[in-house]
């Protein structure tokens, strides 16, 4: 049984916030600044270069991609590290078209992050004979045919929170002929994730929301091992070669996942992401869900009863629902300003969403119900309605 105090205690949460948002990225775990100050101090500063080899930061690529395999139901030896999250779908998308040479199609859902469908842009721009198509998040299984050579799909929608059924999507782009690449950017560390039962081809997340590496924390990429050898690298990055210090001046790729590795891993942040993963040693993912689905069923309820003028956008059923709640409302920048400015740090995306998302390894029903009660003083007393809470910052 996973003790929710117990890792509550291990993240540095300030004082009196309610914080919501750990799908746009995760809280600092207690552990991380003092594992970030050893790799600077005793590792870069005792070290320098040979670090790469006393230190372990070569392998550390390799090393923590299977320490988030685990989270994900990933194969060992088939999740890397290293770059950022677009590469990685870059990545994938340009190895699955290689593979289905005589298929024009990517297709994908207008509900996709829109970095992907960027990534997939340029990619049928470069190749010239390419074409992305996008359906309604529910039309995706039923516009997978022969035309298809991958289906690239966010399991779950960053925007309301909307959850695919990897099982089935990815069983009929295969009875189709096509190779499935998932984005777990809102699925590693909010649910339990099955890449390998359910058969992905490619997946790919972040690792800054909800495995709190930080700021700009490393990608990840899964090849299942059917891949392995055969999925080709469009960067043909040094790091990704079969003997990086035998300086070849052709490329040959490495073994397996590891041909996916690009540049230089950025050895600072995947120690704060070592750190953050040791939080997840003690985690039951089951637990974790039905934590998260408790804690989502008290917010809708708890909200729809105190602010009937905002309006659900996620999912009421538990298959279909990630780790994040979204209401609609046309004044919802300001009115997440005003709750930001009371301490319950949630996020807006356009045109019109409210979102909270629900980490149970810091959030207890407590925190659920006190921030639907400020809510609702926002809503009754239209304190949001201040023109400095419509100015719209960099990052909303």
């Amino acid at each position: 049984m996973t003790d929710f105090e117990a890792t509550r205690a291990m993240f540095d949460l300030p004082e009196g916030m309610i914080y919501l948002d750990g799908n746009s990225l995760g809280p600092l775990p207690r552990a991380a600044a003092a594992r970030v100050a050893a790799c600077v101090t005793e590792e870069w500063g005792g070290m320098l270069v040979t670090g790469w080899n006393r230190a372990g930061w070569m392998e550390m690529p390799r090393r923590l991609g299977d320490r988030i395999g685990r989270l994900i139901g990933a194969e060992p030896g088939t999740v890397v590290l290293g770059d950022t999250l677009s590469i990685k779908v870059f990545q994938a998308l340009a190895a699955a078209c290689e593979m289905r040479p005589g298929r024009r199609v990517i297709l994908s859902d207008s509900g996709n992050f829109p970095s992907d469908l960027y990534m997939a842009e340029g990619i049928c721009r470069m190749l010239g004979d390419r074409e992305l198509r996008l359906v309604a998040p529910e039309e995706v299984e039923g516009a997978i045919t022969d035309e298809v050579a991958a289906v690239m799909v966010t399991e779950v929608d960053y925007r309301t929170g909307r959850r695919h059924d990897m099982a089935a999507i990815t069983r009929r782009a295969h009875e189709a002929g096509a190779l499935a690449i998932w984005d777990l950017a809102h699925s590693a560390g909010a649910l339990p994730v099955r890449v390998a039962d359910e058969g992905a081809d490619f997946a790919v997340g972040c690792t800054y929301k909800y495995l709190n590496s930080g700021p700009g924390g490393p990608a990840f990429i899964y090849v299942a091992p059917l891949h392995g050898e055969r999925a080709v690298p469009a960067l043909s990055g040094w790091l990704g070669h079969a003997a990086p210090f035998a300086f070849d001046l052709a490329y040959r790729p490495g073994r397996g996942v590891e041909r996916m590795r690009v540049g230089t891993p950025p050895v600072i942040q995947m120690a704060a992401l070592d750190a953050a993963l040791d939080v997840w040693d003690s985690v039951d993912l089951v637990r974790l869900r039905t934590r998260s689905l408790e804690l989502t069923d008290l917010f809708i309820a708890e909200v729809e009863t105190r602010c009937p003028e905002l309006a659900l956008a996620t999912p009421r059923e538990h298959e279909r629902r990630g780790s994040q709640v979204s209401f609609r409302h046309p004044e919802g920048y300001p009115i997440m300003q005003a709750l930001i400015a009371r301490g319950v740090i949630g996020d807006f995306r356009a045109p019109d969403i409210l979102r909270f998302g629900f980490t149970p390894l810091y959030i207890g029903p407590e925190e659920v119900v006190r921030a639907a009660a400020i809510l609702s003083e926002v809503m009754e007393g239209r304190l949001w309605d201040r023109e400095d809470y419509r100015q719209r910052a960099a990052v909303t």
